[in-house]
């Protein structure tokens, strides 16, 4: 099954501190809910984790993030990946990063993810597993925005890691896994609300 999801975020930083933050896997990491970077082969090469609740179906997984074409004139970058799951289901994507200066004023970050995913969590259908990423996105990029913010503001403790064997902040045992039921309890709110939109927009016509 083969997902393609395209996210947007405003940060209220400049171009360069936002682009040092996405060229830094370990604090990429640490804003995403459930992920890990466990060990570092190069500057641009580490094995990763994570785990997922979705529901009664939970999986882990384990693999290779590669982070190629980097373009520092144009900050724009791509971060390939692919992991197996300990049931024996693949992950296989890639993510294009876009760095530039936003309308409203501060920095704007696109991500335009496409993956292509089997085993059990194909259970869920295209749909869930849309909804579910993009409530996991809108947690990235609070993360993601508290750390620039408190990084621009002179905070403890937000600077770029490093220590190359430090670990995330966030690991796939924390609370913070990918889990929940609270996601796909939003996630099939916000499905039944667009649902009778259509249905009632429909009607008006």
């Amino acid at each position: 099954m083969a997902i393609e999801i395209t996210e947007k975020m405003r940060v209220d930083v400049p171009l360069e501190t936002a682009w040092a933050f996405v060229t830094d896997a370990r604090r990429v990491a640490a804003c995403m809910p459930g992920a890990e970077i466990v060990e570092e082969i190069d500057e641009r090469t580490f094995v990763g984790k994570a785990k997922v609740k979705l529901g009664a179906i939970t999986t882990a997984y384990k693999g290779q993030v590669v982070f190629a074409n980097i373009d520092a004139a144009a900050r724009s970058m791509r971060i390939e990946g692919e992991g197996r799951e300990t049931g024996g289901g693949t992950a296989k994507g890639s993510l294009d990063v876009k760095v530039s200066e936003s309308a409203e004023g501060g920095t704007e970050l696109t991500f335009d993810v496409r993956v292509d995913i089997t085993g059990k969590v194909m259970q869920m259908g295209r749909g869930m597993i849309k909804g579910v990423s993009a409530q996991l996105f809108k947690q990235f990029s609070a993360n993601a925005k508290a750390q620039l913010v408190a990084e621009t503001s002179g905070g403890p403790g937000t600077g770029p890691s490093t220590a190359p064997g430090a670990a995330s902040s966030t690991g796939p045992d924390t609370d913070e896994a990918l889990a929940v039921g609270a996601l796909l309890g939003r996630t099939l709110w916000q499905m039944v609300v667009d649902f009778f939109r259509r249905l009632f927009g429909k009607a008006d016509r």
